[in-house]
């Protein structure tokens, strides 16, 4: 895991891969920190993430070294057609899907109580540092990967045929396992606060299906990947700056000050990309630790710049540009809309829930929406903690609330005029409040 600097034109080739990894990456790992903030621009850009994220993590050491000897093994190399190959490395990759698909299934069934643990600082402070532990793995502070001959012994289970490349591939996510956690943790914890089981699956099978990009490479169409090299480690570094930003995130809630590190300015925001690009500029992905002193210095440096610059850029986001009174009392909203002749607006939101906090800050707090909002009562319900207050569960029955987040339009009496279940742009918002007032 050392970059050995031979010769000019061997650094400018790695440099370049390093850039062409980061802003394949970096670009949704900027916008919230991990798995969230993509989700939050949007379905396609939330598969568009996982389908990266699985491509990257098949460049990483516990996978890419692995590709070829898998390939043989379950006979795409000696298939009488690329057809042929290419339906074998199908089927070894739909086995990669299923697994990481059931995983994403089961979060998304246990979301509740997920999504509860989340608002408890004794759970995600060690979460943070489980985040911040790999991170320093994947800088390379320690290793992390199955002993080689346990790697060859999974990539073997399964033989040849389709159903042989088919249980390969429903092992293939214990090799990938030491480099799986940067994406896998982030895409997990969203899909455990929407709660959706079958997007939960869709996305973790796009997850895996990144994965198996090179093995579609190989098999279907007979290319040569490059060889295995110091460049993986490039990837790591994009990972594992992630994974750091996606902590900080995380502690957002419970720190205050984290919450803080922005202003909502242009020069603010300016700032945030131009550290962004010093960091890339001075080695935070594609220096090593292992290099000597200077570039030791230099790739922390860079590594630190690139943080700050992601995560004032989060926050930066996720500042409001206007503020909004929120009633907190369910009865005390019934009768303020009854006296003022106006329909309710309700939202149910969690401290844990992601999706909630971007659609706070992007569907309400644009300051178009602050005419079409003074047209309402507006009413916030917190789930964060629902297990611990019986008052909940009658209110969110009464208003057909099952997963977050949910937004509901009522009269006072308590019929709902219209159902917003999912995050919505303030455009999409603007048009339904103002056809149910």
């Amino acid at each position: 895991m050392i970059f050995r600097n031979r010769r000019c034109s061997s650094w400018h080739a790695r440099a370049g891969l390093a850039s062409v990894l980061t802003a394949l990456l970096l670009p949704e790992a900027a916008h919230a920190g991990d798995f969230a903030a993509a989700a939050s621009r949007g379905t396609l850009h939330a598969f568009a993430f996982a389908l990266t994220a699985g491509f990257l993590t098949s460049l990483t050491p516990c996978v890419y070294p692995m590709i070829p000897i898998t390939i043989s093994v379950f006979g795409a190399r000696a298939a009488s057609s690329r057809g042929r190959a290419f339906l074998l490395a199908t089927a070894y990759v739909a086995g990669i899907a299923v697994m990481f698909g059931t995983l994403g299934t089961t979060f998304a069934l246990l979301g509740k109580a997920f999504g509860t643990f989340l608002a408890n600082p004794f759970v995600v402070v060690p979460l943070a540092l489980f985040f911040f532990a790999m991170a320093a793995s994947m800088f390379g502070a320690f290793d992390l990967a199955l002993p080689a001959p346990v790697q060859e012994r999974l990539s073997r289970v399964g033989g040849r045929g389709f159903a042989g490349a088919f249980l390969m591939g429903l092992v293939g996510g214990l090799i990938a396992a030491p480099c799986t956690g940067p994406p896998l943790a982030g895409i997990l914890a969203y899909v455990a606060t929407t709660r959706d089981a079958g997007h939960g699956f869709l996305l973790l099978a796009t997850y895996a299906a990144g994965i198996g990009v090179p093995f579609w490479a190989i098999a279907g169409f007979s290319m040569q990947l490059p060889k295995s090299g110091p460049w993986m480690n490039a990837v790591k570094s994009v990972f594992g700056i992630a994974l750091v930003v996606a902590g900080l995130y995380y502690l957002r809630p419970i720190v205050p000050a984290l919450a803080r590190f922005t202003a909502k300015s242009n020069v603010v925001l300016v700032g945030t990309f131009i550290a962004v690009g010093a960091g890339l500029a001075l080695g935070a992905v594609h220096l090593s630790f292992s290099a000597g002193a200077r570039q030791a210095v230099r790739k922390a440096v860079g590594i630190a710049l690139a943080i700050a610059g992601i995560f004032a850029f989060i926050n930066y986001l996720l500042t409001p540009a206007i503020h909004v009174e929120w009633l907190r009392s369910e009865p005390v909203a019934v009768a303020a809309a009854r006296a003022q002749g106006k329909p309710l607006l309700v939202d149910f939101m969690a401290d844990w829930c992601l999706p909630c906090q971007e659609m706070d800050v992007k569907s309400f707090r644009p300051p178009r929406c602050r005419p079409t909002l003074a047209d309402f009562v507006l009413l916030r319900i917190d789930l964060s903690r629902e297990n611990d207050d019986d008052s909940l569960a009658p209110i969110k029955a009464k208003y057909h609330v099952e997963t977050l987040p949910a937004v509901r339009i009522a009269t006072p009496d308590g019929r709902i005029l219209a159902e917003i279940n999912h995050l919505v742009p303030w455009q999409e918002f603007l048009n339904i409040a103002q056809g149910r007032k």
